[in-house]
């Protein structure tokens, strides 16, 4: 329930942008529906209007023929709620590109960082413990799809904080009894770049899963 109350509060009035956002949407769905019903109501020949709006408004007077059969009261909330609705997507589908864009790269992410361990069997890559040096063999296992995606994560199943940028592996969600992981971004990597996501199922027979709010400082 308190996390149902806290995403809208989240969308609306998260930061300074979102607030700023919200008022932004306020007045646009605002003026978008006096607008609205401004075209679908039919001008009446005393009104005061100029040539050029008379002939604007006469543009979309198929609209308000195909709306006649709605009472006018019925009219304007449908609008309003329409208006509403459409908004609304809008702000919570940029709040979500904004929220992911910070999940996603390792310098401001609120995910915590993972440590997974897994018996041999259970999954094709990932490091021995005692020997995190060698990549394990790939003997008797078939690939489908791009070979780069998986020579891209060869070598790097581990989090390194000498590289550059660091490198360090984050838990995405638990879901159905799969785990979903993801290497963090770097807070130059371009704004359209997205992690790719490994999917691991987890094991019947055991498995130690280690979550932390970020990568602990070497002793």
């Amino acid at each position: 329930m308190r996390s149902f109350l806290f995403v809208p509060i989240q969308v609306f009035c998260g930061d300074f942008g979102a607030l700023l956002r919200t008022f932004l949407a306020l007045v646009a769905v605002a003026f978008a529906i006096q607008f609205t019903l401004w075209i679908l109501s039919p001008l009446p020949s005393y009104s005061i209007v100029s040539q050029s709006k008379r002939k604007f408004h006469q543009k979309f007077q198929f609209l308000s023929l195909l709306v006649r059969g709605i009472p006018e009261s019925l009219r304007k909330d449908l609008i309003a709620v329409i208006w509403l609705l459409i908004i609304l997507f809008w702000l919570a589908r940029i709040q979500g590109s904004i929220d992911a864009r910070r999940d996603a790269v390792n310098d401001s992410s609120t995910l915590p960082v993972i440590t997974l361990v897994l018996p041999e069997k259970q999954i094709a890559i990932g490091r021995n413990p005692e020997d995190v040096f060698t990549d394990p063999s790939l003997k008797g296992y078939r690939i489908i799809g791009e070979t780069k995606l998986l020579e891209e994560l060869r070598g790097k199943e581990t989090n390194d904080s000498k590289v550059n940028p660091p490198r360090v592996w984050r838990l995405l969600i638990q879901n159905n009894n799969w785990t979903y992981v993801f290497r963090g971004l770097s807070p130059q990597s371009a704004e359209n770049e997205r992690p790719a996501i490994l999917a691991i199922r987890e094991d019947k027979e055991g498995q130690l899963l280690i979550i932390a709010p970020d990568v602990p400082e070497s002793q």
